[in-house]
């Protein structure tokens, strides 16, 4: 167990904030599991929520209408894949939260999305990616980023593997440096069997917390219609979850090969078969389109007229939200009979010790292709590691090639990841906390040799 002194430094280099009593209590990763700040286990009972291309989160008036028939369903989170970083989002966040709903939404843009058939990781990339998280790291409801969407959809494209890595990373140390709040990191995966675990895995195997990803989640459609927890293959993904050291859950599913859906699969997802591994699910989709996935049609509100209706690919996206029968009613029907309680924070971090991480994948002919020791490509901050006994020496270079900094042969990535919330006091260590950058302060000098001197004594503690 590592000293409470050193623990006390951590928790003050994370940039831990107090929240408003009247905020909505933020989430947080801790090991494999969320958490609300009272100590609650989070899971998600999630729709995917796109009503038009740019952003869906600027119309507040059609936030609320559609918050209403949220809370119908007993919605509490959203994931939004597209939004404008420059637009005002105070009203839509603020009804969110005013319903108990929190956000996972998408860093990437549709110009700088990470290529499977050209992998790279960029500058111009992770200056867009850092304006979304600029932007709703503000709201207490945001309760995860993702740094890509079914960026690997074929079995051909594990090569993008490491570039994802090194954006979650970078955009792990840019949100500690800035003193933000410890958002949640993760990755939305297609759930292709040729790469599944090995990406699963490669994701989360460095031996330093600190290195891997927030949590990990699947789009995954393989329950469809009548079938059973072993037939669907829901088993296997069980299976493969097993004893992962981050949350995982899924951020899409919800197949509608069998019509209607009846959404039997949550009864698995939230049941005794998988919720003390998954985090629960985001359903696709809110809004009905061509693909036929839809919860709710629109039509004008009362005293409207038509003509004045957003509609765009023939679909209307704006008014009264209307829902499609019968799977708007199935979905609220199964999720109100679904209530797990997971397990108390206060019990779970007694064994957050015990977390190991996920096995490193092996290559596999015509699958996986990933040598999960090579440096990664990313763009952020490192702080060098001096020999044992040696005084750590700080660094700002902002390129070159990325470091594995699990194996502690050259360079000390210095973040915090997994942490308690901010208001809940205890004693333990959390799922290997290490220390975090401050950065744009006025005292920046004072704070960069104080940090430096931190992360000194931290090293030389660890190593």
């Amino acid at each position: 167990m590592r000293p409470l002194s050193t623990l006390s430094t951590v928790a003050l280099l994370g940039g831990f904030h107090a929240l408003p009593a009247n905020a909505i209590q933020a989430i947080s990763s801790v090991g494999s599991k969320f958490f609300y700040e009272n100590g609650t286990q989070y899971f998600l009972k999630g729709i995917a929520y796109q009503l038009i291309p740019e952003d869906p989160l600027i119309d507040t008036a059609q936030c609320k209408r559609d918050i209403a028939r949220m809370a119908e369903l007993g919605t509490n989170a959203i994931r939004v894949y597209h939004v404008d970083p420059k637009a005002n989002h105070d009203g839509c966040m603020e009804a969110l939260a005013g319903a108990g709903i929190y956000l996972f939404v998408d860093l990437d843009t549709f110009d700088t999305s990470i290529r499977q058939d050209n992998p790279q990781w960029t500058h111009s990339q992770f200056a867009r990616y850092k304006a979304v998280l600029d932007e709703f790291q503000k709201y207490n409801n945001t309760a995860g980023v993702f740094i890509g969407n079914e960026v690997i959809n074929t079995r051909e494209g594990s090569a993008a593997a490491p570039h994802l890595l090194a954006a979650a990373l970078d955009i792990k140390s840019y949100r500690n440096e800035k003193g933000y709040r410890n958002i949640p990191v993760g990755y939305s995966a297609a759930d292709i069997a040729e790469l599944r675990p090995m990406l699963q895995n490669y994701l989360a195997c460095r031996p330093d917390p600190s290195d891997r990803l927030d949590f990990f989640s699947l789009n995954a459609y393989e329950w469809c219609g009548p079938t059973t927890y072993e037939r669907s293959g829901y088993k296997t993904l069980q299976t493969h979850a097993n004893d992962y050291p981050i949350p995982i859950f899924f951020s899409e599913t919800g197949c509608n090969v069998a019509r209607p859906r009846t959404f039997e699969d949550q009864a698995a997802i939230f049941g005794p078969e998988m919720s003390n591994t998954w985090s629960g699910s985001i359903v696709y989709e809110w809004i009905q389109e061509t693909n036929d996935y839809g919860l709710i049609n629109y039509g004008p509100p009362p005293g409207a007229s038509t003509a004045k209706l957003l509609v765009q690919d023939g679909f209307t996206r704006q008014g009264e939200p209307t829902p499609v029968a019968p799977d708007f009613h199935n979905l609220r029907a199964q999720w109100a009979t679904l209530k797990p309680t997971g397990v108390a924070l206060s019990d779970y971090i007694k064994s957050t010790s015990t977390i190991k991480p996920a096995s490193c994948p092996a290559s596999t002919p015509g699958g996986w292709a990933v040598d999960a020791n090579l440096p990664l490509p990313t763009l952020g901050q490192k702080f060098h590691q001096p020999a044992p006994g040696a005084t750590a020496a700080c660094s700002d270079s902002d390129s070159g090639s990325g470091i594995d900094s699990g194996s502690r042969l050259g360079y000390f990535s210095a973040r915090v990841t997994s942490v308690a919330p901010s208001n809940y006091q205890v004693k333990s260590t959390v799922n290997g906390v290490s220390a975090s950058g401050m950065g744009n302060s006025d005292g920046l000098a004072g704070v960069s040799l104080f940090l430096c001197l931190s992360i000194s004594a931290l090293t030389l503690w660890l190593w």
